[in-house]
């Protein structure tokens, strides 16, 4: 007679897959909002800054929300810590909702940028707190096939931020209220719901790790990233060795070496213990993700410009146009996700995504002028598998690598770093583009003026060559290339590429030292069970040794 089995008994701590899959939809629609709002905006900020009279300041907008999202990120991870997930999860839910109604009201620039700030306090929660919750409720080895989730929202918000945000700017009035406002109302309604699911579905047991709280760091932290986040946002307005960016510089680093010397000597207690750099796959981990950080929104941020500038889309178009990126991101992090749990082994993504990365931004780096959007489209489905082989790997990497009661640490740690890669990549980026585009576009027309059939448009439109070399055709606002023949106009589109072309070169180069990192990766194999249960095993332990102890 064949025994039956007895039904396997769930450990404490262990949670069904209907239940994962009921708090992962309260954590996806936090992140959503974060990841929507980096790109919703983009698209909109000439119409608002028109409509608030303030067009001149409109990067400040930008920067404010960069920099308190950024700085709270690691506070929020070392708070949940100490604290638990859930309160700071709904607190930063709650601050983003209220930033985001109060954003809506602005009546000019200077408003809105200070009710960025106060919406990036809560988005520096959402997305490392969504990531480390899923560490506290799914062991290692089962997460990459969850994280997956979290890779297709935020391909998807990528693509829906600049389609929404050129709608809804684009729109004089909806429901009696301007259009552009409705960018940050819409944001409303989705965060009251996640607040719901949230509240009702996540049930994680409470924390108490008594602790002081590390003050002094987050000051000091404070004080060393603003003035770098601040340069790299507009040192290209100002001139990198102006007096204003040097004083940047000298702050950023004073306050950047203070705040090592403070974490040094706070111990476990720090915002981002030193101790735990130390730790090979922690300390490898972010630096593999600053750097892929540079590379990813490096990319990101040049790629929409050579659409719309040299291929003529508009902003909602160019979203649209980056499907192939967004494709091929979601569909190789859900595969090294899956090949992972089933097999426990994920070093060699990071490699193989670092080496797709180098080569499509080598490949990206021919792209011209008149290259087929086809090709374009390919180039950039490789970038998209690159970056999601290596995004949550990466991430998963760390947080299997640490404590239990340092995952929130490590989880915000990676986003951090990421974060600070993706801002110095964007301000790097742009500013080789734009300080190389003239002369690029100079010697692009001084070609062109040797062809016959360019005398030809210039006799027959005599003003429009004056309006790409006598002043009134600016690369800060170039609207105008629409309007010119297209004979006169391609040496500009040709030279515009060709500048994009040192960007990409210079982003291959950086990703280099990315493939180096992933080499240096150590494969430490995946926990089999969740961060509550590991907790709960490591607090027993404790238990057991200070009972024999007594």
């Amino acid at each position: 007679m064949t025994a039956i089995a007895a039904p396997r008994t769930a450990s404490p701590g262990e949670m069904s897959h209907k239940q994962i899959l009921t708090i992962l939809a309260g954590l996806l629609l936090g992140m959503f909002l974060a990841a929507l709002d980096q790109t919703i905006v983009s698209t909109a900020i000439r119409r608002i800054g028109d409509d608030l009279h303030g067009l001149s300041v409109q990067a400040w907008v930008t920067t404010a929300f960069l920099i308190t999202s950024t700085i709270t990120t690691p506070l929020y991870g070392k708070l949940s810590d100490i604290y638990g997930r859930k309160p700071f999860f709904l607190l930063a839910i709650s601050i983003f909702v209220l930033g985001s109604a109060m954003c809506g009201l602005a009546t000019n620039m200077y408003m809105l940028a200070g009710f960025r700030a106060f919406q990036g306090i809560g988005a520096g929660g959402l997305f490392s707190l969504a990531l480390a919750i899923m560490a506290d409720i799914v062991s290692p080895q089962q997460r990459p096939k969850y994280m997956g989730y979290f890779m297709a929202v935020f391909a998807t918000s990528s693509v829906l931020g600049p389609v929404v945000g050129g709608f809804l700017s684009g729109q004089n009035a909806i429901l009696g209220i301007t259009g552009w406002r409705w960018i940050f109302y819409v944001n409303v309604p989705i965060g009251l719901l996640a607040l719901i699911v949230v509240q009702k579905v996540l049930h994680l047991p409470p924390r108490n790790n008594p602790q002081r709280i590390d003050w002094w760091g987050a000051g000091l932290l404070v004080v060393g990233l603003v003035p770098l986040l601040i340069v790299a946002e507009q040192g290209r307005t100002w001139g990198w060795a102006s007096p204003a960016a040097l004083a940047c510089y000298l702050i950023g680093l004073a306050g950047l070496l203070t705040w090592v010397w403070v974490e040094h000597t706070m111990g476990d207690a720090a915002l981002i213990p030193i101790r735990l750099f130390r730790n090979r796959v922690f300390g490898v981990g972010s630096g593999l993700s600053f750097v892929v950080g540079v590379g990813m929104f490096g990319g990101i941020g040049s790629i929409p410009l050579y659409l719309q500038i040299v291929k003529g889309a508009s902003p909602t178009k160019a979203g649209l146009l980056i499907l192939p990126l967004v494709l091929g991101l979601m569909v190789s992090s859900m595969a090294a996700g899956f090949a992972t749990s089933r097999t426990g082994r994920y070093r060699k993504f990071p490699i193989i995504g670092s080496v797709l990365l180098i080569g499509a931004m080598s490949m990206l780096a021919t792209v011209h002028a008149d290259t087929s959007l086809l090709v374009t489209d390919l180039y950039m489905l490789v970038f998209g598998v690159g970056l999601g082989l290596s995004m949550q790997t990466v991430q998963l990497a760390m947080q299997n690598s640490v404590s239990p009661r340092d995952i929130g640490v490590a989880t915000s740690s990676g986003t951090f770093f990421r974060q600070m890669g993706g801002t110095l990549g964007t301000a790097v980026f742009l500013s080789i583009l734009f300080s190389t585009a003239p002369s690029k576009i100079a010697s692009a027309y001084s070609t062109a003026s040797g062809t016959t059939a360019f005398k030809q448009a210039v006799a027959a439109h005599p003003d429009q060559l004056k309006t790409v070399t006598g002043g009134s055709g600016s690369l800060n606002d170039t609207s105008f290339i629409s309007g010119l023949d297209k004979t006169i106009a391609h040496p500009f589109l040709v030279g515009f590429s060709n500048a994009m072309d040192l960007v990409f070169i210079v982003g291959a180069i950086v990703l280099v030292v990315a493939f180096v990192l992933a080499l240096l990766l150590k494969e430490i194999p995946l926990r089999q069970v969740s961060g509550i249960q590991a907790a709960n095993a490591e607090a027993a332990k404790t238990s057991v040794t200070s009972s024999s102890e007594t």
